[in-house]
């Protein structure tokens, strides 16, 4: 179970001001719960995810992960705790092959059959990615959906999104939709997606939406999702396809 308790995150702004990225903000994502994080661009969706995550550290509050304070651990030791992420824009790793990352992640060496389930289920044929480097030779949206499947070999405890959907083609994405379906079916994992796609929210069990830093709304999939149609149109595609 994830708590966050009172968190704010301020940035030097101009004129020495302080700028609130993130203010007094407290959530709660219990085991095997899905949760999707919404809001205009520029809200602070992300940068509550790279807080959980440890990649920027809080001004103030406390986060906690199954009952420990992990506020001031980094990334890695809240990596070992159970705690996975998924970036928006993913690194690349010359001379690292997808099969070779797919099983550092997941901890051992993983049969082929396996990492081409994992492939499969991100949209990519196996027989063309396997034995890639994820050099630059790879697209954007190529290395965003070999970095998700490395998080599901992983398989944290908490399975953290940022914006899954970017680059990713229609077909790609339908299928990305069904495997996070399957993921949260299991129960095995909470899951926290950073999305403004409907598609993925109506997998939810609970939708935030995070506006200027702060919590506006927190509730059910069925009474939050029809308050935001239209809300966002010039950033959402509440079609359901990826732009």
């Amino acid at each position: 179970m994830l708590e966050i308790k009172n968190l704010s995150f301020r940035v030097d702004g101009d004129a020495g001001r302080e700028l609130e990225i993130i203010d007094n903000v407290s959530l709660r994502v219990d085991d095997g719960e899905f949760v999707v994080v919404t809001g205009p661009n520029g809200g602070g969706k992300s940068t509550l995810a790279r807080l959980i995550m440890g990649i920027e550290q809080p001004t103030e509050g406390v986060i906690l992960y199954n009952g420990q304070d992990i506020t001031h651990l980094n990334v890695t030791e809240r990596a070992r705790l159970g705690v996975g992420y998924a970036f928006q824009q993913p690194p690349r790793f010359k001379g690292l092959t997808v099969r070779k990352l797919l099983s550092l992640a997941h901890g051992s060496a993983l049969p082929e059959d396996v990492c081409c389930n994992y492939l499969t289920d991100v949209g990519l044929c196996s027989r063309d990615y396997l034995n890639r480097e994820l050099d630059s030779s790879l697209s954007g949206g190529e290395v965003k959906r070999i970095e998700i499947a490395t998080l599901m070999a992983r398989n944290p405890g908490l399975a953290i999104f940022d914006e899954p959907e970017a680059g990713i083609d229609l077909w790609s994405f339908a299928m990305l939709v069904d495997t996070f379906q399957k993921m949260h079916d299991r129960g095995e994992n909470s899951i926290m997606i950073i999305s403004h796609q409907e598609r993925i929210m109506m997998l939810a069990d609970r939708i935030v939406v995070v506006d200027h830093g702060h919590i506006r709304t927190d509730g059910t999939r069925e009474a939050v999702l029809p308050t935001l149609f239209g809300e966002f149109a010039c950033e959402c595609d509440f079609r359901g396809a990826a732009k």
